[in-house]
């Protein structure tokens, strides 16, 4: 051993020291490894043993056993009462609920496909009873003071804050840009407001007037006289049958116009026929058939999917051959800067023409007035598309944005036929623009004249 080491001095420090740690290291582990595979290997040499020498004598007792390792486990036997056998009140009293829970589920079943069925028309149906409110007496009075309670929103959003500008104040220079600010916000646009500007400060120039009372009066004054140029005349129905084909973009209220446009012609004593020429999505036309069936007006629609124009074909001939007064086309709502769009518009008017001379005899541009100027842009699209003869603008009632109405009647040369101001079926009146531009100034000092 001290030769062993001995050989570790030839090594220089500290490498010797070093090397003698490693080795014995190595040492060490070798011996483990050893010393492990000695004590493992004794087990499996002590199995082996035992599986190659048998024990006499019990051969079949090893095939048993080896025989129920491979075999499934017994499962326990239960004992099953004796049934007692069957007895007519017996068979009676088995049958009863069987039949009872049989007549449950079917009743259970056509209850669930009446409900799947009516789904769709269900809510249609909650939407347009909602709609549908009694109509109130019609007097001249309270026409004008639906219309009044109607324009209030406007009202209060143009004419208030016009009263904030010009109250305890001197027209002046720094007056006409807070005047011209209030128009612009109440989306009478642009140019109509530049117009009116021009024309109620040259008024009071001449007249040599500085009050804000005024201002009001003059501005009134040249309203008026722009929405007159726009008052229409009423819808044409002297032909047989009359065709009316109503236009506009989805959700500016065109199933509920023709619906309320319906009611009206009907009280005038004619008969009506409304078709669903929007055959692409079946809510509308089943929220249709239902203002139909309300108003009492005949109604007609197509498969599905088809084409919109011969389903308006097939409703002017077969308004024709029932002899009926008007028939009121509906049209699929759709953007008025697709092209392709516009375009099937222009021939389904064209169909209508080919199927009846004339026809049709009004065209009416639907307008949501809470849209603002975008109304005004939307009828400049369509007049070129279609050659519109009227516009009927609705939701006055619910914004502040009715000054529109001074801009599409200043900027297009377009009658405006119909206003809607309310949800019952009298809110859809004629447009008349003394009476509006009187309930939309109306302070409270006013009267109906």
């Amino acid at each position: 051993m001290e030769q062993f080491f001995s050989i570790f001095q030839i090594i220089p420090d500290p490498f010797g020291d070093i090397a003698i740690v490693g080795v014995l290291f190595l040492f060490t582990v070798v011996i483990s490894l050893i010393l492990a595979f000695l004590f493992e290997s004794k087990p499996e040499q002590i199995e082996e043993v035992t599986e190659e020498v048998p024990i006499e004598g019990h051969e079949e007792i090893a095939e048993e056993s080896e025989a129920e390792e491979l075999a499934p486990p017994a499962e326990p036997v239960e004992t099953v009462p004796e049934v007692p056998p069957a007895t007519p009140e017996t068979q009676e009293a088995t049958e009863e609920p069987v039949t009872e829970i049989q007549e449950t589920v079917e009743e259970i079943a056509a209850e669930s496909d009446a409900a799947a069925q009516d789904i769709q028309t269900q809510d249609v149906e909650e939407v347009v009873e909602e709609e549908f409110e009694e109509e109130p007496e019609e007097t001249p009075e309270g026409l004008f003071a639906r219309l009044r309670n109607g324009l209030s929103k406007t009202n209060a959003g143009l004419f208030g804050k016009l009263g904030q500008v010009l109250s305890k104040r001197q027209v002046d220079a720094s007056l006409w840009d807070d005047f011209e600010e209030t128009l612009i916000m109440a989306d009478l646009g642009v140019s109509t407001t530049m117009q009116l500007r021009e024309s109620v400060e040259t008024k009071l120039s001449k007249q040599s007037l500085t009050d804000a009372e005024s201002v009001t009066g003059a501005l009134k004054e040249d309203i008026l006289e722009i929405l007159k140029k726009a008052e229409g005349k009423h819808i044409n129905v002297d032909a047989h049958p009359s065709v009316i084909m109503i236009a506009g973009v989805n959700g500016v209220g065109k199933t509920t116009t023709i619906g309320k446009l319906a009611n009206k012609i009907k009280k005038d004593g004619k008969s009506v026929m409304v078709a669903a020429g929007d055959t692409f999505r079946a809510a509308a036309t089943e929220q249709l058939e239902i203002w139909s069936n309300r108003v009492g007006s005949e109604f007609l629609k197509g498969q599905q999917g088809a084409d919109p124009s011969a389903v308006a074909f097939d409703a002017v001939k077969a308004s024709e051959s029932r002899g009926l007064d008007v028939l009121i086309v509906d049209t699929a709502g759709r953007l008025h800067t697709k092209g392709n769009l516009m375009d099937e518009l222009k021939k389904m008017k064209r169909v209508i023409g080919n199927a009846l001379e004339g026809a049709p005899h009004e065209t009416l541009l639907v307008l949501d007035a809470t849209t603002g100027q975008n109304a005004v842009q939307q009828a400049k699209m369509f007049d070129e598309t279609l050659d519109i003869t009227g516009i009927v603008l609705t939701k006055l009632d619910g914004t502040a944005k009715g000054g529109v109405i001074v801009a599409i009647a200043n900027e297009l040369n377009v009658p405006v036929k119909y206003i809607g101001i309310g949800e019952s079926l009298s809110d859809l009146r004629e447009f008349n623009a003394e009476e509006f531009v009187e309930a939309l100034f109306y302070s409270g000092e006013e009267t109906l004249h």
